[in-house]
């Protein structure tokens, strides 16, 4: 199975578990940004304290690890369900993206510099 299969069968299972719930009807546009930008908001929350060059080593493993794993998959989740809604092939648009920002960032303007907005 291709990257682009399972996310696609990942979102037809989330449909069908929505369907099964009667959910769709909670999941308007505006509602499913809300609950995404909560479930980052609980991902930051992991890591608010934890020193910049200790993340790495602090979630790489354990319970820190899995509370991650289960925050990013919260993340996916409603994210995918967004995508959904809206009838957005999400990762087209990320493919699409990557690609113009191969464009807007050649390696050799900005090899080992982080890019800022102008």
């Amino acid at each position: 199975m291709t990257g682009a299969d399972s996310l696609a069968k990942l979102q037809a299972d989330l449909r069908q578990f929505t369907d099964e719930r009667d959910w769709r009807q909670f999941h308007d546009p505006k509602s499913l940004i809300l609950a995404l930008v909560g479930e980052v908001g609980e991902l930051a929350e992991l890591f608010q304290w934890v020193p910049a060059g200790d993340a790495r080593g602090e979630f790489s493993a354990g319970r820190r690890q899995e509370r991650a794993s289960e925050e990013m998959s919260d993340v996916l989740i409603y994210l995918l369900a967004l995508a959904d809604v809206l009838d957005i092939d999400l990762l087209g648009s990320a493919r699409q993206k990557l690609e113009t920002s191969r464009r807007r960032f050649p390696v050799a303007d900005v090899l080992g510099t982080a890019p800022h907005k102008d």
